[in-house]
Formats: C-alpha cells, structure tokens, sequence
C-alpha cells in the first residue's frame, strides 16, 4: 500500500457519511485539512474520488470501488478491536499448561479451582506428562507454563517457587512389624524388603537414586511404579516401603495408616513452582502468574 493509512481513514469518513463537516465532525479535524488529504490521494491515485453537490459529496464510479475494499479492510480492523476489548474486558485467552499426574491433583487442582472461578473466560488446556516431558515441551514452546520441581539448568527460564517439598519412605505399620517378625529387629528394611519408587523416566527417581548411592542404601528387591498415587497406594495395603512426598501424606502420618521410615541422612528438600518463558508471555500467561504469584 503506497498511500498513507490516515489518509484511507479520511476517505472511508467522508464516503460513509457523504459530507466533508460531519467526516470533519467524527475525526476531530478541520473541513480545510479534510479536503487537503482528499486532494493529495487523488493527486497520488490519478483518479476523482469524489464530486460535489449541495448536499456534500458523492461518490465517483472510481470511488465506489476504492471504498468497497476500504470499507472491507475498516470493518475488520473494528471487528478485531472489539475481539481484543472482549479479550480484556472479560479476561479472556488460552493458557497451555504441563503438570505431572501427581502435581496436577495434590497442587495443581487447587490454582485451577481458585483462578477458573475468578477468571471463567479463559480457556486452559492441561498436558499432563512427566516433569521432564514438561520442561522438554517448555523449551520448544509447546507450551506456556510448567508446574515443575524447580529446574537448574534452563536458564532461560523464570521460575515462581510454590512450596518446598520433602522426600522421605514411608510404610504401613503391618508391613514393617511382619518384616521385623520375620527377619528379626536388627533387619536391614531396605535390603530385606520391597523398595518401591517413581520409575527412571521420572526426575524424582533420579533425585532418589543419586541419594541413595550417596548414602550407600541398597534396594536388593526394587517396585518401580509409574505415579505416586500408586506407590502410595501400595504402601497403604502392605506393599513395601515408598519413597512418597511428605507433604501428600501428612492425614496418613497423622492417623497412622503410614509411618516413616528414618534413614541416617535426611533427604534434601525441593521447591516446586511454575517455570515459564518470559520472552512470550501473553496477557492471559501473565495473569495466571500474577494470580499465582499472590495466592
């Protein structure tokens, strides 16, 4: 397009409404400066677009079909302000989120719950995967944000902490005294028993495997499991001993379905949050985070 925009705004006025005052009227601009911007996109398209008659102007044959494309090309520009007034006036957008299965419901369920009430027009798509899947889809923007144990390596990544969360075992209180009663009180639990954890594709079971080499715990009968729903489950009916997440466990401590099982060295505490890009952030991203953020 060669011409100037404002100069096609001041065309589409004055052929909508057919006269130079109330076109000069609707853009707060003087009649003078109205007719000097006709002239010049007359002059640059070698073509009248206009005649005058007394009650204003008319259309030209020429200026008939200039205006049918404008008046196309300025009615889309309006349908798509009104879309971005409703995309701000009701909070709307879409949000893509990738949680793993055991985050999204003891974490995850709770933002949702709160945000969606507070901002029912945007629309969320949940990617439930592994965490390492999450920071994978992350990374190639397949994806807007992450509820993940916080990362180390992707430094281009911001990072907004949650809660800290500690690792420990746990078992039913059946299964450690049947144990006991058959290999006797000076048992070696994690030698002796099932030891049941996260499978290898999960974050948490590298996180677990190196604090074991590091601290000389041999499993001789290993349960890989693949959510921590189950290996919780699994402790609560006898199964073995769980590396489970504390604070998912806390009611089952304290009615005592479950009790820990001490090891010399405590495992170290994480943090989980939500990581994100802040290189393509859009409006709705940005109030989830804000939302996040103050809860």
């Amino acid at each position: 397009m060669e011409q100037n925009l404002s100069q096609y705004r001041i065309f589409y006025e004055v052929a909508k409404s057919g006269n130079i005052s109330r076109a000069a009227r609707e853009l707060y601009i003087s009649q003078p400066a109205i007719s000097k911007a006709i002239s010049k996109l007359e002059d640059s398209l070698s073509t009248v677009l206009f005649t005058r008659n007394s009650r204003g102007v008319q259309l030209t044959e020429e200026g008939a079909v200039l205006f049918e494309h404008i008046r196309k090309v300025f009615e889309e520009l309006a349908l798509g302000e009104q879309e971005l007034r409703k995309f701000k006036d009701f909070h709307m957008g879409h949000i893509r989120i990738g949680v793993s299965n055991t985050l999204c419901r003891f974490i995850m369920l709770d933002y949702l719950k709160g945000f969606i009430e507070r901002y029912p027009h945007i629309k969320i798509t949940i990617e439930s995967q592994s965490s390492t899947h999450t920071l994978s889809m992350l990374e190639q923007q397949k994806i807007d944000i992450g509820l993940v144990a916080q990362p180390h390596t992707q430094k281009h990544l911001e990072f907004i902490p949650v809660m800290d969360i500690q690792d420990i075992f746990v078992a039913a209180p059946s299964y450690l005294e049947n144990l006991r009663l058959r290999e006797g009180n000076d048992v070696d639990l994690f030698q002796a028993g099932n030891v049941m954890l996260l499978d290898r594709e999960n974050i948490t079971r590298r996180y677990i495997d190196d604090y074991m080499n590091v601290n000389h715990i041999v499993a001789n009968n290993l349960l890989e499991v693949t959510t921590m729903d189950l290996l919780i489950e699994f402790a609560r009916i006898g199964l073995g001993i769980a590396c489970v997440i504390r604070e998912f466990v806390e009611d089952d401590l304290k009615a005592g379905r479950l009790v820990q099982v001490r090891t010399d060295a405590q495992i170290h505490k994480r943090t989980v949050g939500f990581a994100y890009c802040p290189s393509r952030m859009s409006h709705a991203v940005g109030t989830f985070l804000n939302f996040a953020a103050g809860k």
